[in-house]
């Protein structure tokens, strides 16, 4: 056990394993559809997730020196604290636990119960378990709109509901049985999608697709290069999580060499899984069978493609496998970040208090409550829209926080030093604030309403100052 109250039972396997488990949920399964729809051709696709791997890997590179730097738990939100202050990391912390983690949780769970239909018909988000409240489109102006709402408990929100609370019980028993847990659902999801990626690239379908890019009956097609930019909310929400590693680093064990290693490891085989998938799909589908998927189902479409009905049921066993495993590493991870805000003063005081077992229980708690309340919603599927600006925004500034750190504090010990510096987190920032700026252009729907998010945690801060002073 360290100081904290923290025991490292983590190593490298389990920590590589929480990295891939994170970031492997539905979204390669499903936003290639979207992408295809934006930029039309195989090449677009392929390109679009490349500059995604480049990206998830620089920014991974960058945050292996801060890793070693701040071994500590609360990953992103001790790396901003210590090089802008408290206010910038409980601004993090603010987004992190409203929209970031919990609206993520709450996503892959009902995702999970919409999949777990497929076997169990009376599963379904079409039926209300009592009173319901609808909230229609609102048009705020300028291109934004909120809505529409249906808020109220379906038979597929309530297994959402039981699976968070499932997963929230068993992580309260400590890192060790959470991480054999993470550790054997990865294993299986990996091998599921490695499966996929071979029948993809060597099965002949029954007809082979057309490779002909695909053409929108309607609307007008964004340049290439903007194109390649504002896809990357689907393909980057897809590979994101690659950092929940850091949340837990007062568990790691040798935590300095671990964790850059372990990120380093768990983004490049994640993010070429990621390209190799979607190069099975174009195989399989072509262009416009992955952008006219039923439901942006794109890898059931692509196993049904190539093995018939049952096809379909077995890419849906696996994706429930998958985002199983996803909502166990989110769960894990995200009650970390809580415990460290409230050992500094910017949390409810209880959640800095770690249980029997060394962990957060009383974080893991109020991060279930607020998740289940979340998939009441149904529709924050547009929250998470409307804060992937703010998360890349995050990403940048903490990755920014290399430069500073290296000037401001010199004489810091670094076990591990970013490589390529300072060219690779350069890169990193010129990439992130490219697609920031096109977000603000070309969607601004999920640029302003996401920063409006990130304001409304300024009050809360300025209400809990006098406590932070004192912490």
């Amino acid at each position: 056990m360290n100081d904290t109250g923290y025991r490292r039972h983590v190593g490298l396997f389990s920590a590589t394993m929480l990295i891939a488990g994170s970031m492997i949920g539905s979204g390669v399964f499903i936003v290639a559809a979207d992408m295809v729809r934006t930029g039309g051709s195989g090449g677009f696709l392929l390109t679009a997730w490349g500059l995604t791997a480049v990206l998830t890997l620089f920014a991974a590179l960058s945050y292996g020196e801060l890793a070693g730097l701040f071994p500590q738990a609360g990953g992103q939100y001790t790396y901003l604290r210590e090089t802008y202050g408290p206010a910038a990391g409980f601004l993090y912390g603010w987004t992190f636990f409203v929209v970031i983690e919990c609206g993520t949780i709450a996503a892959v769970a009902v995702g999970f119960g919409k999949y777990l239909g497929s076997f169990y018909p009376a599963v379904t988000d079409t039926v209300w378990l009592g009173p319901h409240l609808d909230v229609p489109l609102l048009k705020v102006g300028g291109g934004i709109a909120v809505g529409p709402y249906h808020l109220g408990l379906t038979p597929s929100r309530l297994s959402a509901i039981a699976v968070v609370v499932l997963l929230s019980a068993v992580n309260l028993y400590g890192v060790k049985l959470g991480s054999r847990i993470q550790n054997l659902f990865t294993v299986v999801k990996i091998g599921g999608l490695a499966a996929l990626i071979l029948l993809g690239l060597f099965l002949r379908p029954p007809v082979l697709p057309s490779q002909a890019p695909f053409v929108p009956a309607a609307g007008t097609a964004l340049p290439f290069l903007t194109a390649l930019l504002v896809v990357q909310t689907g393909s980057l929400f897809s590979a994101d999580a690659w950092n929940a590693i850091t949340f837990i680093a007062g568990e790691v064990k040798a935590p300095e060499r671990t964790i850059p290693l372990s990120l380093f490891i768990g983004t490049t085989l994640v993010c070429g899984l990621y390209v190799l998938a979607n190069a099975a799909y174009l195989k399989v589908l072509g262009p416009a069978g992955i952008a006219t998927a039923p439901q942006d189902r794109v890898g059931s479409a692509a196993l049904q493609a190539l093995l018939g009905p049952g096809g379909g049921l077995l890419m849906a066993g696996s994706i429930l496998i998958s985002m199983f495993g996803c909502l166990n590493g989110l769960v894990l991870s995200g009650a970390r970040v809580y415990q460290r805000m409230a050992a500094d003063g910017l949390f409810h005081p209880r959640a800095a208090v770690l249980n029997a077992h060394g962990v957060p229980g009383f974080g893991l708690g109020i991060q279930a409550l607020w998740t289940c309340l979340l998939t009441l919603t149904g529709t924050y599927g547009q929250l998470l829209d409307f804060v992937m600006l703010p998360t890349i925004l995050f990403y940048a500034l903490t990755v920014g926080g290399l430069f500073l750190l290296r000037r401001r504090r010199p004489d810091l010990h670094r076990p591990v030093r970013a490589w390529g510096y300072p060219v690779v987190p350069a890169l990193y920032l010129v990439g992130a604030l490219a697609i920031v700026g096109a977000l603000f252009i070309h969607r601004p729907s999920y640029s302003w309403p996401g920063l409006i998010l990130v304001a409304l945690g300024w009050p809360v801060y300025l209400a809990g100052k006098p406590r932070v002073a004192r912490s």
